[in-house]
């Protein structure tokens, strides 16, 4: 694949708000005031809603559409989404090409945003998996400056920066329904690190998301990168807020594997999962337990299809705080030796 060097932006620029799959704003009124809120104040960006960004019900027809108007749209310099969802699967592919081909700009969006994104790939339009307006931008009492240092490179800076670990991390969340709590700190842990696994040097595109809404991709028979430019590719994937068994994240990996996937690519990164929600209250030592499940799960399973490449989990990208905003579609570097990460932004 070819892709094109998306343009940055400049202090002021207007910056487009969309919800492709749950109308978040319309469901928590006051986190998304306090999201727009952060694009002003912290990055002086003017936001922009689109016609249906918090309209109830919206239609798949109409997000669709507002998708189509922000990129169509020359004012508009970059694309935020508000929130992910679970049904980009059922329009995403019914998108058209040329419109997002010929008017690229940063679209920032994760989980279910994994459709869009993989969309933008086939048109050869890099974007950022990360940096969404209410789990980003509209973080309690104050956004991270982890989020803050690569958001900025998304947005205004040229070059390649290190991806670093981040000193600690949250994944318990606060209820988006008491807006007293916009007020309130998360409850923020010391981060183990990265696990590293491989010696080697690597160099690809990146491409992935979320597994679960890869593993949609993938029953579905939506278009994916060729085995061709899986040669060329660094893979990312994470686990959501459904936090799946360790079986479930097998299988997709799996599938990986016998779609010749995992023999081809350069480098594997893999998110921090998820181990707690409002539905699935783990402890610490249950949360424990489970990425240290999940995390010996996929290395075995990568391993019996690739002995070689360098694989890294626990990464500060997907469903965590702190947040990485991974440029999928842009070219990422893995220094086996000094054991550091590159990336071009």
């Amino acid at each position: 694949m070819q892709f094109t060097k998306l343009p940055k932006l400049n202090k002021g620029d207007k910056v487009a708000i969309v919800s492709p799959s749950t109308v978040a704003p319309a469901i928590w009124p006051a986190v998304y005031e306090l999201g727009l809120k952060r694009v002003k104040e912290v990055f002086e960006l003017e936001p922009v809603e689109m016609n249906f960004t918090k309209k109830k019900g919206a239609t798949k027809e109409e997000r669709a559409q507002d998708l189509i108007d922000a990129f169509s749209n020359p004012e508009i310099k970059a694309v935020i989404s508000t929130l992910g969802g679970d049904d980009q699967v059922t329009y995403i592919k019914n998108l058209p090409k040329d419109v997002f081909k010929n008017n690229p700009k940063p679209y920032f969006g994760f989980s279910d945003n994994t459709h869009f994104i993989n969309h933008l790939w086939s048109c050869g339009v890099p974007a950022f998996y990360g940096g969404a307006l209410f789990t980003e931008f509209a973080m309690q009492v104050q956004m991270d400056e982890f989020t803050i240092k690569y958001l900025k490179h998304a947005l205004f800076e040229i070059g390649e920066f290190e991806l670093e670990s981040s000193k600690e991390f949250n994944d318990i969340g606060l209820n988006w329904f008491d807006d007293s709590l916009l007020n309130t700190r998360r409850i923020y842990q010391g981060n183990e690190g990265w696990y590293w696994d491989g010696e080697g040097d690597a160099q690809g595109v990146l491409w992935g998301g979320c597994i679960e809404s890869i593993d949609e991709i993938l029953r579905h028979n939506i278009q994916i990168p060729s085995l061709e430019d899986f040669e060329n590719i660094v893979l990312f994937f994470e686990s959501s807020e459904e936090i799946p068994e360790a079986s479930y994240v097998r299988r997709v990996v799996r599938a990986f594997g016998e779609r010749g996937i995992l023999s081809r690519v350069r480098a594997i990164f893999v998110g921090r999962p998820k181990a707690w929600d409002f539905s699935k209250q783990n402890t610490d030592e249950q949360k424990v337990e489970y990425k240290k499940e999940q995390r010996e799960t996929i290395l075995n399973t990568i391993r019996e299809y690739n002995k070689e490449i360098p694989v890294i989990q626990n990464m500060d990208f997907g469903h965590t705080a702190p947040q990485i905003c991974l440029p999928s579609g842009n070219m990422v570097r893995v220094d086996g030796r000094l054991k550091k990460i590159f990336a071009e932004f």
